[in-house]
């Protein structure tokens, strides 16, 4: 888009009006203003750093697919984060202790939550920044792009001249109840909410340039639930080309998708819950959400038990929502050999934290004894407490607190370990990188460990604005800079080596490579399979 002379100088008397004022925050009509293919919109500028939320990528009727969001006349204020999906169990109570660590920020609910946040050095340098587009966490039911301290972008797009996106998308039963059986307006249903962040991307792609970013470099990314809606647009046909690398934390899970039988028999469920008939479902447009949300959870509660009475796997965190094998939108299984092969040529970076949930889990041998621990291990384990013992000791022969034991993750791991050995086994696919985050958080003398989550605020360099998680601190800063930095450069080259690190392989199935991310960093070989193979086989 061609740009005038006035909003060319634009940048430059802003910088020249910060510098001579010694402002932070640059707010004002004129500010931060740029195009998108709806209009305009107006931001605002923090330390040099250009901040645009809330901007709405898309929109959707309620179980319909997105589209085009509409335009506006003038400029649209874009200064404040948008509305975030409506939550099945909204907040209303929480624990002080872990509040305090995770240090929430909730925001307020909409069901028009298709919103995008970005942070850019400039908007009017002509350079084509890299984009790294975050997607958050929450299972495929909770969260948004604002609840945690960690998610903000501006010291990441600062310290490496990138775009960083954020969005807010639909979650649970307005994401994924599958309604296709009623008619062909609803045949996207079962995955709207996947649709969302094709939606958001393609949204990218059409206007990132007007915020400096390259829409021919962009890398998906995101953690714990995030990291599995990733793992889900790598294996969507109408994804491909719309990213270029990925990146997953903590968010493999070998759980298969459900099937469309499976989703329509909870769609029914649910509409035989609401006491509406087929040709009634159009009445489902004006239920209230706490209704509607009840109605669903009610649905999957029958339909788990009914999968268990059949002998169907349920996950380890039961039947809920999320994404569907429905055979337009989602082909693929994400761990098959189709899902796998289309996204062959994007690079992917993967890992997991070593603690992940188990502090929780484990929580009450914080501060057991050694003798304590073992008496619970040989208990738990019996004739394989021995070789349980063996196993953990190898993988982790530095730990010193007895409950570090127990306080090992087997739930997110295997399954990114699965998925990093079947996607570097591609033949001429692109490279794959892994890592594991083993670094301890002193908050409270040290009992969340490396947490799930923990990893958030080193990957976007914002330990201060997590000091609740990180404690702050020289070395927290110090394993920032190496983190943030290894995702700047994964970004940008798909490689994440830089001088700060030993040399990081390239992960295959011969040489296991893996990155641990702790107070000294290192690469070190897979060293936990014995203790997954006593677990399968347990």
């Amino acid at each position: 888009m061609k740009k005038s002379i006035y909003c060319l100088l634009i940048p430059a008397l802003l910088l020249s009006f910060t510098k001579s004022s010694g402002q932070e925050v640059i707010t004002g009509e004129n500010v931060a203003v740029t195009h998108t293919e709806s209009g305009k919109v107006r931001g605002y500028v923090h330390d040099g750093t250009y901040i645009y939320k809330g901007i709405p990528y898309a929109k959707a009727e309620r179980f319909m697919a997105p589209s085009k969001p509409d335009s506006w006349e003038g400029v649209r204020s874009s200064t404040m984060y948008g509305p975030v999906a409506p939550l099945m169990t909204p907040t209303t109570v929480v624990q002080d202790e872990p509040e305090f660590v995770f240090d929430h920020d909730w925001g307020y609910t909409n069901e028009d939550c298709l919103r995008i946040n970005i942070w850019t050095p400039s908007i009017d340098d002509d350079k084509k920044r890299p984009v790294l587009f975050w997607i958050h966490g929450g299972g495929f039911t909770a969260g948004s792009s604002q609840e945690l301290p960690s998610y903000d972008g501006e010291n990441l797009s600062k310290k490496g001249d990138v775009v960083v996106v954020s969005i807010n998308h639909r979650l649970n039963i307005l994401g994924f109840l599958d309604l296709s059986a009623y008619g062909d307006k609803y045949r996207h249903s079962a995955n709207n909410s996947i649709l969302d962040m094709v939606a958001a991307l393609e949204w990218v792609r059409g206007n990132i340039e007007n915020f400096g970013g390259d829409p021919a470099n962009v890398t998906i990314y995101g953690q714990s639930g995030g990291g599995a809606k990733v793992n889900t647009l790598m294996a969507m046909p109408k994804a491909k080309g719309l990213f270029h690398k990925a990146i997953n934390q903590s968010g493999s899970f070998r759980m298969a998708m459900l099937e469309k039988s499976e989703t329509q028999a909870i769609g029914a469920e649910v509409m035989a819950n609401l006491g509406l008939s087929a040709n009634e479902v159009d009445s489902i447009h004006n239920i209230p959400f706490e209704t509607l949300s009840a109605a669903g959870t009610k649905a999957l509660k029958k339909i788990e038990e009914k999968m268990k009475s059949e002998g169907k796997p349920i996950s380890g965190f039961g039947l809920n929502w999320g994404p569907s094998r429905d055979g337009e939108d989602l082909p693929y299984q994400l761990f098959s050999e189709d899902a796998f092969l289309l996204s062959k040529a994007v690079p992917l970076l993967i890992g997991t934290t070593k603690n992940e949930f188990t502090p929780f889990v484990n929580g009450r041998f914080s501060k057991a004894s050694e003798s304590e621990v073992l008496a619970h291990i040989r208990e738990t384990y019996k004739d394989k407490a021995d070789a349980y013992l063996a196993a953990v000791k190898k993988a982790y022969p530095m730990d010193t607190k007895p409950s570090d034991l127990l306080d090992v993750d087997t739930m997110f791991r295997p399954g990114a370990v699965v998925q990093a050995n079947e996607k570097s086994a591609l033949e001429g696919g692109a490279s794959v990188y892994m890592y594991l985050f083993t670094w301890q958080s002193p908050v409270f003398d040290g009992k969340y460990k490396s947490l799930h989550c923990m990893e958030l605020p080193f990957v976007f360099d914002n330990v201060d604005r997590a000091r609740n998680m990180t404690g702050g601190g020289q070395e927290a800063h110090a394993l920032a800079a190496k983190m943030s930095q290894a995702w700047l450069n994964f970004a940008k080259t798909g490689n994440p080596n830089h001088s700060g690190l030993p040399e990081w392989p390239a992960y295959t199935r011969t040489n296991t490579a893996t990155m641990h991310f702790d107070t000294a960093c290192g690469v070190k070989p897979q060293l936990d399979k014995e203790l997954f193979d006593l677990l399968t086989n347990r």
